[in-house]
């Protein structure tokens, strides 16, 4: 889901998503492996997903490129050998069905989605409010745009908000920062600002200070506006290699990279403001996971609070 929606639906689709979704405490002597892509507990066979193959082989350290590339009875071997030096007697597994979405230490604290979505509901979003959603089984961005704080920089009319986000699966921590929706594209931007909240999974504290930190990154919106201002008069002699520059700083992979040049023709001009906009723009790529359309917007975010 990348779209512009209501919290209703948002609702609805994370119930959806969730309805076969699990938690279990494993004990680790009852772990083996078949390969990288499937675990047994005891004697029941598991499928492991990809986000849960990176997950146990971070936790093992074993490097994810190595074992990829290794067959699979020697996927089992490393597997196998050093689940054995798992410090922890337990880890704590999230399913989904059978499969294993996600493997952590007994430390991780969940905050799901739907626990988000509550927590707006208590603090008066109705159901009907419109947002900015990208959303799929791994991650969650939810943006909510303040129509009585819209303005217009060249021509472009946009909306400032609130972005929050959400990994149930460990991708990112649970974070709130200031966020600009373009209307002529519906492409946002997330900005890094300095009251921009980010929680690790330890903890559930955030959940209760939703409403102080939402408060603290809305009075961060005029600065976002001012430098959006700066970056129109911001020239870039060469866009091109500034784009490949970014790319390599904020390491984007094939896949964003090949998104960032599907974007630059639509944004394409010779100021900061073009590039800024390329990274925001990039997002909305077709078949792109929603935690790379998330990064690509905070890159954008990310070069806008360079600029001095």
């Amino acid at each position: 889901m990348h779209s512009i929606t209501t919290l209703g639906k948002i609702f609805d689709r994370v119930d959806e998503l969730s309805k076969n979704c699990t938690d279990e405490f494993v004990t680790v002597k009852d772990i083996s492996f078949n390969n990288l892509e499937s675990m047994k507990i005891l004697c029941d066979s598991h499928q492991l997903r990809p986000i849960a193959q990176q997950s146990i082989c971070f936790r093992l350290g074993i490097p994810i490129q190595y074992m990829r590339r290794c067959p699979s009875d020697l996927q089992a071997q490393n597997l196998n050998h050093w689940i054995k030096h798992e410090r922890n007697e337990q880890l704590f597994v999230r399913f989904d069905g059978d499969d294993v979405r996600a493997i952590f230490t007994p430390k991780y604290k969940p905050v799901d989605n739907f626990e988000v979505l509550e927590k707006l509901d208590s603090m008066g979003y109705p159901s009907e409010t419109e947002v900015q959603c990208h959303l799929d089984k791994e991650f969650m961005q939810l943006s909510i745009p303040d129509g009585k704080k819209s303005f217009s920089i060249n021509g472009d009319n946009m909306i400032p908000g609130i972005s929050i986000s959400n990994s149930e699966v460990g991708l990112s921590s649970l974070s709130i920062s200031a966020f600009i929706l373009r209307l002529v594209c519906t492409n946002g931007l997330v900005s890094k600002t300095e009251v921009s909240a980010s929680y690790r999974h330890i903890s559930t504290k955030i959940l209760s200070e939703f409403p102080e930190v939402i408060e603290k990154v809305s009075f961060e919106l005029g600065k976002q506006r001012n430098q959006l201002k700066l970056s129109l008069n911001s020239p870039v002699d060469d866009p091109l290699l500034t784009l490949e520059s970014f790319n390599r700083q904020f390491q984007l992979d094939k896949e964003q990279r090949e998104a960032v040049d599907w974007a630059w023709p639509q944004e394409s001009g010779n100021t900061m403001f073009n590039v800024i906009n390329t990274y925001t723009r990039a997002a909305q790529y077709e078949g792109l996971p929603s935690a790379k359309s998330y990064r690509l917007q905070k890159v954008g975010g990310e070069i806008l609070g360079l600029l001095k």
